[in-house]
């Protein structure tokens, strides 16, 4: 590791942790063009098994993937207003090409709505077309003023999903469908639970009729907007002729929705697990599940050890245990445990002269339970044979602390607006209360507290008694959740 200094206590100062961990843990670098980053292998890989299991789920919902242009003609952007509006100040446009100026300026992609719409427009003439549901992974561009890796960069990777349909309900229906993958992904394999629920208006997605979404509390307590699924209604239709002949013979226009998860997955990752060693990352989602480290003093004890160490790995390949073995000779076991526990490898096995003549390993785990030894002295093959279980124990570990997390800083049955503010400047986290849905409360709690309306919960997430008086004063509607968030 290029920088052995201890990392900033997150308790000290959480940002500057992040920043410390994330290019530490060789997730990702800043790049030569400002606000852009480099993903790192070690970061591209947890990446890569984020994205092998949501194309899973995405085929086992009907999806299929397609590919669509990077350059946008400024005038599909301008046709949807709302979305326009939204993304302006975002938009990167390319005004010049093969040395002349052109005739239209090209917007690199900041989302693909509509020039998807436009080719489902050529696509699709009959109701038996429908429904499309495509989708694609690719990188976007938004001009970002304040990057952080991960959390908030100019470019980017996602992918985002785009379906037709010829009813509205069948759009809500594929809405709904794709915030519970999202959900299920972002527990099974992040490990990390998520609030699910309705977009205010003013926060919703610009061009869409409605927004759900998935928000996950970090350890500072903040909330990361993990996941969004829209229902764009008939706008983008509408603006690009998407219409489709229907069973009774009238001329109609599709329904359609989009939703997206992105490399921000990561970063989220990375502020639910993290401590003040490095990361922890969940098995599920770890390019290396076990390191083994061979140790030896001398020489002729090199060749036995490190021959038993990759015995040890191919035996638990065999048991679909991603597995590295580090035998460099330039760095010595400290080094090199201090590198994996940085990098939050799940579980590190130590073999050495000792242990080769004992047939035994020491079996490390990366973080424990209350009351949990780290350390463990196992015969060999009951440390291959109980690791698969170990792993899968490991992850269910993850999800229960982080959902006791959010479980202890989630509050409820607040009616004041000053009761809001003390909480919101001291301990923080997710704070439930009344509210009478009219925007000027919406933005006065935003003015007054730097929080924001995360979401309308879904009924999952609402509190046993339904409160009965609005955040704002007089009577409320509805329950909503606030938090102040990245």
């Amino acid at each position: 590791m290029a920088d052995d200094k201890a990392l900033t206590p997150r308790d000290d100062d959480f940002s500057a942790w992040y920043n410390e961990v994330v290019q530490r843990a060789e997730l990702a670098d800043h790049s030569p063009v400002r606000g852009s980053m480099v993903i790192r292998p070690w970061g591209y890989g947890i990446w890569e098994r984020m994205q092998r299991a949501l194309d899973d789920m995405f085929k086992a919902t009907g999806h299929e993937n397609a590919y669509f242009p990077l350059l946008i003609p400024m005038s599909f952007i301008e046709r949807e207003k709302e979305h326009v509006e939204g993304f302006k100040p975002e938009l990167a446009v390319v005004t010049h090409a093969g040395g002349k100026e052109l005739e239209e300026p090209l917007v690199i992609r900041p989302t693909s709505e509509t020039i998807i719409y436009s080719m489902y427009a050529k696509w699709v003439q009959s109701y038996r077309d429908l429904p499309v549901l495509m989708n694609q992974w690719a990188n976007v561009m938004r001009w970002e003023l304040r990057t952080r890796l991960f959390l908030r960069t100019s470019e980017f990777l996602w992918q985002e999903g785009h379906t037709a349909h010829a009813t509205d309900a069948e759009a809500q229906e594929e809405t709904l469908r794709m915030l519970d993958v999202y959900r299920t992904f972002m527990e099974e394999w992040i490990a990390m639970p998520v609030v699910t629920g309705l977009k205010s208006d003013s926060e919703k997605f610009a061009g869409a009729v409605r927004t759900y979404t998935c928000e996950a509390m970090m350890q500072d307590r903040r909330a990361l907007q993990a996941g969004t699924s829209h229902n764009l209604g008939q706008n983008f239709s509408k603006q690009f002729g998407l219409t489709f002949q229907s069973e009774e013979g009238r001329e109609e226009y599709a329904w359609n929705t989009s939703w997206g998860v992105s490399t921000r997955l990561v970063g989220g990752m990375v502020m639910t697990h993290g401590d003040d060693t490095g990361i922890v990352v969940p098995p599920r989602l770890a390019p290396a599940q076990v390191v083994v480290v061979p140790i030896y003093r001398k020489e002729e004890e090199r060749e036995g050890v490190v021959a038993k160490a990759h015995l040890l790995r191919d035996q638990l390949v065999d048991r679909g245990v991603r597995v590295r073995v580090d035998d460099r000779d330039h760095l010595n076991p400290g080094a090199k445990f201090y590198e994996w526990e940085r990098k939050g490898v799940p579980f590190r096995l130590e073999i050495g002269p000792r242990d080769l003549a004992k047939e035994q390993v020491v079996l490390v785990k990366r973080v424990t339970t209350e009351g949990e030894d780290r350390k463990a002295f196992l015969p060999e093959g009951q440390a291959v044979a109980e690791l698969p279980d170990r792993l899968e124990a490991f992850q269910s570990q993850l999800l229960d602390v982080a959902r006791a997390r959010r479980e202890t800083h989630s509050h409820r049955g607040v009616e004041s607006l000053d009761e809001l503010k003390e909480i919101l400047d001291g301990p923080g986290g997710f704070v439930y209360t009344g509210w009478s849905g009219d925007p000027a409360v919406e933005e006065r709690v935003k003015d007054e507290t730097k929080a924001t309306l995360r979401c309308i919960p879904d009924p999952d997430f609402r509190s046993e008694k339904a409160p009965t008086r609005c955040i704002g004063g007089g009577e409320s509607k509805m329950e909503v959740m606030w938090a102040k968030a990245y």
